[in-house]
Protein backbone atom coordinates (compact mmCIF):
# COMPACT_ATOMS: atom_id res chain seq x y z
CA UNK A 1 0.00 0.00 0.00
CA UNK A 2 1.29 3.26 -1.05
CA UNK A 3 1.75 6.10 1.29
CA UNK A 4 -0.69 8.16 0.18
CA UNK A 5 -3.50 4.90 0.52
CA UNK A 6 -2.36 4.63 3.87
CA UNK A 7 -2.93 8.44 4.60
CA UNK A 8 -6.69 8.14 2.96
CA UNK A 9 -7.07 5.06 5.29
CA UNK A 10 -6.44 6.70 8.70
CA UNK A 11 -8.28 9.53 7.74
CA UNK A 12 -11.34 7.63 7.05
CA UNK A 13 -10.99 5.64 10.43
CA UNK A 14 -10.97 9.41 12.10
CA UNK A 15 -13.48 10.50 10.77
CA UNK A 16 -15.53 7.85 11.59
CA UNK A 17 -14.71 7.96 15.07
CA UNK A 18 -15.70 11.63 14.98
CA UNK A 19 -18.85 10.93 13.85
CA UNK A 20 -19.91 8.19 16.49
CA UNK A 21 -17.99 10.82 19.19
CA UNK A 22 -21.30 13.25 18.23
CA UNK A 23 -24.05 11.06 16.86
CA UNK A 24 -27.11 11.96 19.01
CA UNK A 25 -27.85 9.33 22.14
CA UNK A 26 -30.93 8.34 22.61
CA UNK A 27 -32.09 7.86 26.32
CA UNK A 28 -32.42 4.58 27.93
CA UNK A 29 -36.68 3.58 27.21
CA UNK A 30 -38.42 3.90 30.29
CA UNK A 31 -39.07 0.56 32.38
CA UNK A 32 -42.64 -1.45 31.02
CA UNK A 33 -45.25 -0.75 33.59
CA UNK A 34 -47.20 -3.41 35.36
CA UNK A 35 -50.70 -4.79 33.49
CA UNK A 36 -53.12 -1.68 33.26
CA UNK A 37 -51.02 1.08 33.89
CA UNK A 38 -50.84 0.58 37.31
CA UNK A 39 -47.28 0.56 39.61
CA UNK A 40 -46.05 -1.69 42.19
CA UNK A 41 -47.11 1.10 45.04
CA UNK A 42 -50.19 1.24 43.65
CA UNK A 43 -50.79 -2.55 43.49
CA UNK A 44 -49.54 -2.72 47.23
CA UNK A 45 -52.43 0.32 47.89
CA UNK A 46 -55.59 -1.99 46.53
CA UNK A 47 -54.26 -4.47 49.80
CA UNK A 48 -57.53 -3.78 51.66
CA UNK A 49 -56.99 -3.02 55.18
CA UNK A 50 -58.57 -4.36 57.98
CA UNK A 51 -60.44 -1.43 58.37
CA UNK A 52 -61.54 -1.54 54.73
CA UNK A 53 -62.92 -4.61 55.44
CA UNK A 54 -64.80 -4.12 58.12
CA UNK A 55 -66.27 -0.69 56.16
CA UNK A 56 -67.45 -3.59 53.29
CA UNK A 57 -68.97 -5.97 55.88
CA UNK A 58 -71.00 -3.19 56.87
CA UNK A 59 -72.02 -2.26 53.90
CA UNK A 60 -73.09 -5.70 52.94
CA UNK A 61 -75.31 -6.02 55.71
CA UNK A 62 -75.09 -9.80 55.29
CA UNK A 63 -77.91 -11.80 57.42
CA UNK A 64 -76.71 -13.74 60.44
CA UNK A 65 -74.71 -16.95 59.57
CA UNK A 66 -77.25 -19.72 61.15
CA UNK A 67 -75.62 -21.47 64.41
CA UNK A 68 -77.13 -24.84 65.28
CA UNK A 69 -76.20 -28.35 66.53
CA UNK A 70 -75.53 -31.37 64.43
CA UNK A 71 -74.61 -30.99 61.07
CA UNK A 72 -72.91 -32.83 58.84
CA UNK A 73 -70.52 -35.32 60.02
CA UNK A 74 -68.26 -35.20 57.27
CA UNK A 75 -67.77 -31.22 57.96
CA UNK A 76 -67.60 -30.94 61.45
CA UNK A 77 -64.69 -29.52 63.04
CA UNK A 78 -64.20 -27.26 59.66
CA UNK A 79 -63.67 -24.04 60.76
CA UNK A 80 -64.96 -21.18 58.36
CA UNK A 81 -65.21 -17.15 58.73
CA UNK A 82 -68.80 -15.63 58.65
CA UNK A 83 -69.03 -13.38 56.44
CA UNK A 84 -71.73 -11.34 58.23
CA UNK A 85 -69.40 -10.56 61.35
CA UNK A 86 -65.77 -12.01 60.78
CA UNK A 87 -65.95 -14.31 63.44
CA UNK A 88 -64.79 -17.48 63.32
CA UNK A 89 -67.26 -20.79 63.12
CA UNK A 90 -67.42 -24.53 62.52
CA UNK A 91 -69.13 -25.04 59.40
CA UNK A 92 -71.65 -28.07 60.32
CA UNK A 93 -73.24 -26.01 63.10
CA UNK A 94 -74.40 -23.44 60.45
CA UNK A 95 -75.59 -26.57 58.22
CA UNK A 96 -77.39 -27.69 60.92
CA UNK A 97 -81.31 -29.64 59.44
CA UNK A 98 -82.26 -29.02 56.21
CA UNK A 99 -80.45 -26.80 54.41
CA UNK A 100 -79.26 -25.72 51.18
CA UNK A 101 -75.69 -25.02 50.66
CA UNK A 102 -74.17 -23.30 47.34
CA UNK A 103 -70.61 -22.71 46.79
CA UNK A 104 -69.65 -19.58 44.81
CA UNK A 105 -66.34 -17.56 43.73
CA UNK A 106 -66.08 -13.73 42.78
CA UNK A 107 -64.87 -14.63 39.14
CA UNK A 108 -67.89 -17.10 37.91
CA UNK A 109 -69.88 -15.35 36.20
CA UNK A 110 -72.50 -17.58 36.35
CA UNK A 111 -72.79 -17.38 40.40
CA UNK A 112 -73.58 -14.09 40.77
CA UNK A 113 -77.36 -14.89 38.73
CA UNK A 114 -77.79 -17.66 41.10
CA UNK A 115 -76.90 -16.13 44.45
CA UNK A 116 -79.64 -13.52 43.64
CA UNK A 117 -81.71 -16.48 42.96
CA UNK A 118 -80.96 -17.90 45.80
CA UNK A 119 -81.48 -14.56 47.87
CA UNK A 120 -84.83 -14.03 46.38
CA UNK A 121 -86.02 -17.67 47.66
CA UNK A 122 -84.67 -17.34 51.02
CA UNK A 123 -86.96 -14.34 51.56
CA UNK A 124 -89.81 -16.61 50.30
CA UNK A 125 -92.20 -18.46 53.17
CA UNK A 126 -91.97 -21.83 53.84
CA UNK A 127 -87.86 -21.47 52.42
CA UNK A 128 -85.57 -23.86 53.84
CA UNK A 129 -81.73 -21.69 55.11
CA UNK A 130 -79.62 -21.32 52.20
CA UNK A 131 -76.03 -20.94 53.47
CA UNK A 132 -73.45 -19.44 50.39
CA UNK A 133 -69.54 -20.58 50.64
CA UNK A 134 -67.41 -18.16 49.19
CA UNK A 135 -64.29 -20.43 47.48
CA UNK A 136 -60.85 -18.90 45.57
CA UNK A 137 -61.30 -15.64 46.20
CA UNK A 138 -60.29 -12.97 48.70
CA UNK A 139 -62.86 -11.82 51.66
CA UNK A 140 -63.26 -8.22 50.26
CA UNK A 141 -63.75 -8.95 46.98
CA UNK A 142 -66.70 -11.51 48.21
CA UNK A 143 -68.13 -8.94 50.64
CA UNK A 144 -67.46 -6.22 47.55
CA UNK A 145 -69.30 -8.22 44.86
CA UNK A 146 -72.05 -8.96 47.55
CA UNK A 147 -72.90 -5.58 47.94
CA UNK A 148 -72.63 -4.75 44.80
CA UNK A 149 -75.39 -7.48 43.94
CA UNK A 150 -77.70 -6.50 46.49
CA UNK A 151 -77.28 -9.78 48.28
CA UNK A 152 -77.60 -10.85 51.81
CA UNK A 153 -77.37 -14.04 52.21
CA UNK A 154 -76.17 -15.96 55.24
CA UNK A 155 -72.35 -16.02 53.83
CA UNK A 156 -69.05 -18.02 54.98
CA UNK A 157 -65.45 -17.79 53.56
CA UNK A 158 -63.66 -20.95 52.85
CA UNK A 159 -60.12 -19.54 52.50
CA UNK A 160 -58.66 -23.10 52.63
CA UNK A 161 -60.84 -24.21 50.85
CA UNK A 162 -61.48 -27.00 53.73
CA UNK A 163 -65.49 -27.59 52.80
CA UNK A 164 -65.21 -28.64 49.52
CA UNK A 165 -62.16 -30.77 50.24
CA UNK A 166 -64.40 -32.64 52.88
CA UNK A 167 -67.14 -32.55 50.27
CA UNK A 168 -65.04 -34.17 47.44
CA UNK A 169 -67.49 -32.59 44.99
CA UNK A 170 -66.96 -32.70 41.26
CA UNK A 171 -65.03 -29.69 39.90
CA UNK A 172 -66.57 -26.49 38.84
CA UNK A 173 -68.55 -23.54 39.98
CA UNK A 174 -71.37 -22.90 40.97
CA UNK A 175 -72.24 -25.87 42.88
CA UNK A 176 -74.57 -26.41 45.56
CA UNK A 177 -75.93 -29.39 48.02
CA UNK A 178 -78.76 -29.93 49.53
CA UNK A 179 -78.12 -30.99 53.09
CA UNK A 180 -80.88 -33.47 54.63
CA UNK A 181 -82.01 -33.31 58.41
CA UNK A 182 -80.22 -36.35 58.99
CA UNK A 183 -76.66 -34.33 57.96
CA UNK A 184 -76.58 -36.24 54.48
CA UNK A 185 -75.29 -34.02 51.43
CA UNK A 186 -76.75 -34.34 48.01
CA UNK A 187 -75.25 -32.60 45.02
CA UNK A 188 -77.67 -31.21 42.69
CA UNK A 189 -77.59 -31.40 39.23
CA UNK A 190 -80.21 -30.91 37.41
CA UNK A 191 -80.17 -28.15 36.88
CA UNK A 192 -76.64 -27.49 37.77
CA UNK A 193 -77.49 -23.04 37.70
CA UNK A 194 -80.38 -22.44 39.83
CA UNK A 195 -81.67 -19.55 37.36
CA UNK A 196 -85.59 -19.32 39.21
CA UNK A 197 -86.75 -19.23 42.62
CA UNK A 198 -89.55 -21.82 40.91
CA UNK A 199 -86.42 -24.17 40.59
CA UNK A 200 -85.30 -23.92 43.73
CA UNK A 201 -88.43 -24.83 45.43
CA UNK A 202 -88.72 -27.99 43.15
CA UNK A 203 -84.93 -29.33 44.20
CA UNK A 204 -85.28 -28.82 47.80
CA UNK A 205 -88.74 -29.91 47.39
Amino acid sequence: MSRRARWAVVVLVLALAGVVALWPRTPDPDPVPPPNGSTGQESNARTKSPEDVLLMRNQAALRPCPRGEGGPPRLQGVQVTCLGDGERLDVATALSGRVLVNFWATWCVPCQEELKVLDAYAQQPGAIPVLAVLVESKEADGLELLAKLGVHLPAVFDEADAVRKAVRPRPGLPLSYLVGADGALTEITDPVVLTSVEQVREVVG
